[in-house]
C-alpha cells in the first residue's frame, strides 16, 4: 500500500515538473529549487507552450479526479488569471468505459442475485461512462424501463489517495504565497473531497433525487425521475428512464416548437427556488444533466438527472447573497461593502470606504452593458475580484453555487439570447428578502445563530482574555507544529530518494556489494514510511 502511494506521488511530481508548473514557486525559496535540480532533474519538456495551456495538459494527464477539481476551480478568478480560467473551463472529463462483465458482477454482488432474475433484459453497452460511474439501460421484471448506474471499481481508494496528495500540495502553496490562507485552498479541497466521495455512494444520490422530486412534485417547471429505492445501494442505483430532448440540442427544441423564452425563464426560476425556498440545489446542472419534456411545447418542463452533488447555504449566507444582488442592481456599493464585512466574507477590520471604492471600480463597468447582458455568476466573480486586495474569506459552498449559476445562465442565454436574468429573478429575490426580514424571522435567525453571531461579530469583545485568545494561541501553536512536521516529512522523503538513487548507481556497478545494497534499500524504505507517517499527522 505504501509503495503504491509513493509511486503515485512520484508520478504526480513527474507530471508537474514535466510541464514546468514549479515555475510559479518564488525564486526566494532557493532551497526548493536547489533540491529540485539535485534530486528531481526531470526537465520541462513543454517550454514553448504558455503556462495556462501547460497547466491544463498536466491536469488532463493527472486523470479524472484532478480534471473534476479543475472544473470546480474554473469559476475562481480570485485565484487564477483570465487565460487560466478560460483553459480550465475547456477541461473535458473523457473516461474509457470499463468492462461490462465487471459491471454485471458488481450488480449481482450488490443485489445478491443473478442479473437475469433482476431484469427482463439488460443492455450490455453503456449509454454513458464517467470518472465515477457507468450507466446502462434495462427493463425490470414489472416491465418498467430503467437506467442502471454502477460505481467504477477501485475508484474510492484512488480518490482518497489523490486527495491526500492534493492536500499536501495545498498546504505547501498556502505557506509560500502571500494570499494562500485567505484563498482557503485546504478548505476547498476538503469540500471537494466531501462532494466527490458522496458521488461514490449511490445511496446519497438516490435520497437526493427523492428529495428533489418531492420538492417539485406539483411543479410545472421541473420533473425529477422516480428512484426505485428497493433496488439501490452504495454501488448501484436504478431509476426511471426518461424521454426528452437534451437542453443543448437547440435545433430539436425549435423543431418541436418549444417555447424558448418560457423555457429560459423557468431555468432561472428553478435555480432561485432551489436555493432560496428549499435550500437544496442541484450542484451539477451542466447541459449533460438536463433534458426537456416536449409533450406540451407551449408549457415546457425541465427534466433533471444525476443529483449526486447537492448544495446548501446557511440562512445568513442566503440573506447576504440576496441583499448583495439587489444592492448591486441598485448600484449601492457601500451596502455591498458593509454586507461583505458583516457576513465575514472579508476581514472584520477592513476599511469600508476602501472596500466600497474597490467594488465600485470592478462593478461599475458592468453597467455599460444592457441589463439583459448581465450575469449573476459574473456579479459574484466581480465581488470576489474586488476583494482581492483585502483579506478575502471565500466560502466553499459559494463556489458550488457560482458554478451552478454559470451553467444555468449559460443555458438560459443559449435558449433565448434576449433573456433578462435580473427581470426574471428580481421579484423572487425581493419577495424572499421581504419575507425573511420580518420580525419573527429575524428572532428565529438570532436564536439559532446566537453563538455564531457572537463569535463572528463581537467575539473579541465578548470573550477577551479568555476563550477567544486561548483559541487563537492553540491555532498558532498547531500551525507551527504542522510546519515542523511537514519539514521533517520532506527531509526524510528527500533523504530516502537520495539513498535510492545511490543504491541504483551501486546496482549498475559490476562489483556490487549485495549487503550494502540491501541495507541502503531497506533504509530508504524505512525513511519513506516515516515520511508518510509524519505527513499523516498534519
Amino acid at each position: 500500500m505504501i509503495f503504491n502511494k509513493i509511486a503515485r506521488a512520484y508520478i504526480i511530481i513527474k507530471i508537474i515538473l514535466n510541464y514546468g508548473l514549479d515555475e510559479i514557486i518564488p525564486k526566494k525559496y532557493f532551497i526548493f529549487h536547489f533540491f529540485r535540480k539535485i534530486i528531481f532533474w526531470i526537465p520541462n519538456k513543454n517550454k514553448n507552450i504558455e503556462f495556462s495551456k501547460r497547466l491544463i495538459l498536466a491536469i488532463e494527464k493527472l486523470g479524472p479526479i484532478w480534471i473534476k477539481f479543475g472544473q470546480m476551480l474554473s469559476t475562481r478568478n480570485d485565484i487564477f488569471k483570465k487565460d487560466i480560467i478560460k483553459q480550465l473551463q475547456n477541461l473535458q472529463n473523457e473516461v474509457t468505459p470499463f468492462d461490462s462483465k465487471i459491471a454485471i458482477r458488481c450488480i449481482e454482488n450488490s443485489m445478491n442475485n443473478k442479473i437475469e432474475k433482476i431484469f427482463n433484459n439488460f443492455n450490455k453497452s453503456p449509454i454513458a461512462s464517467a470518472s465515477i460511474a457507468q450507466v446502462y439501460t434495462a427493463k425490470l421484471k414489472n416491465g418498467k424501463r430503467v437506467v442502471v448506474k454502477v460505481i467504477r471499481p477501485g475508484i474510492i481508494k484512488k480518490i482518497k489517495s489523490d486527495i491526500k496528495l492534493m492536500l499536501v500540495l495545498a498546504k505547501f502553496l498556502s505557506k509560500i504565497f502571500k494570499y494562500g490562507k485567505n484563498l482557503r485552498l485546504i478548505d476547498i479541497i476538503i469540500e471537494y473531497k466531501k462532494i466527490i466521495l458522496n458521488e461514490t455512494n449511490l445511496l446519497y444520490e438516490a435520497v437526493h433525487t427523492i428529495q428533489l422530486r418531492r420538492n417539485f412534485k406539483e411543479s410545472n417547471m421541473l420533473y425529477i425521475p422516480k428512484v426505485y429505492i428497493n433496488y439501490c445501494n452504495e454501488n448501484v442505483m436504478i431509476s426511471e428512464k426518461i424521454n426528452g430532448i437534451k437542453i443543448s440540442n437547440i435545433f430539436d427544441l425549435k423543431k418541436n416548437n418549444v417555447n424558448m423564452k418560457l423555457l429560459a425563464e423557468r431555468g432561472v426560476k428553478i435555480f432561485f427556488t432551489q436555493v432560496f425556498r428549499d435550500n437544496f440545489f442541484h450542484g451539477d446542472m451542466h447541459p449533460g444533466n438536463i433534458f426537456v419534456s416536449y409533450e406540451n411545447p407551449d408549457d415546457p418542463k425541465y427534466i433533471g438527472i444525476d443529483c449526486s452533488i447537492i448544495g446548501r447555504l446557511t440562512k445568513l449566507d442566503k440573506y447576504f447573497l440576496a441583499e448583495n444582488f439587489v444592492a448591486f442592481f441598485n448600484r449601492d456599493y457601500r451596502k455591498i461593502a458593509k454586507l461583505h464585512i458583516d457576513s465575514g466574507w472579508v476581514d472584520k477590520k477592513t476599511n469600508v470606504n476602501d472596500l466600497e471604492s474597490s467594488i465600485r471600480v470592478v462593478c461599475e463597468p458592468i453597467f455599460e452593458k444592457s441589463l439583459s447582458d448581465i450575469y449573476f455568476g459574473k456579479i459574484l466573480l466581480a465581488f470576489f475580484s474586488s476583494t482581492k486586495d483585502f483579506k478575502i474569506n471565500i466560502q466553499p459552498q459559494l463556489i458550488l453555487l457560482q458554478k451552478t449559476l454559470f451553467y444555468i445562465e449559460g443555458i438560459g442565454k443559449q435558449l433565448y439570447p434576449e433573456l433578462n436574468l435580473w427581470k426574471t429573478a428580481k421579484p423572487f429575490l425581493e419577495n424572499w428578502i421581504k419575507n425573511e426580514t420580518r420580525f419573527l424571522k429575524i428572532l428565529s435567525i438570532l436564536k439559532e445563530n446566537a453563538i455564531l453571531l457572537a463569535i463572528n461579530f463581537d467575539g473579541k469583545k465578548l470573550f477577551k482574555n479568555s476563550f477567544y485568545e486561548e483559541r487563537e494561541k492553540k491555532i498558532k501553536k498547531k500551525e507551527k507544529i504542522n510546519i515542523l512536521i511537514l519539514c521533517k516529512s520532506i527531509f526524510l522523503f528527500l533523504l530516502g530518494t537520495t539513498i535510492i538513487l545511490f543504491s541504483l548507481f551501486l546496482f549498475m556497478n559490476e562489483n556490487i556489494n549485495q549487503i550494502l545494497f540491501n541495507i541502503l534499500v531497506f533504509t530508504s524504505v524505512i525513511l519513506f514510511i516515516f515520511s508518510w507517517k509524519f505527513l499523516n499527522r498534519i
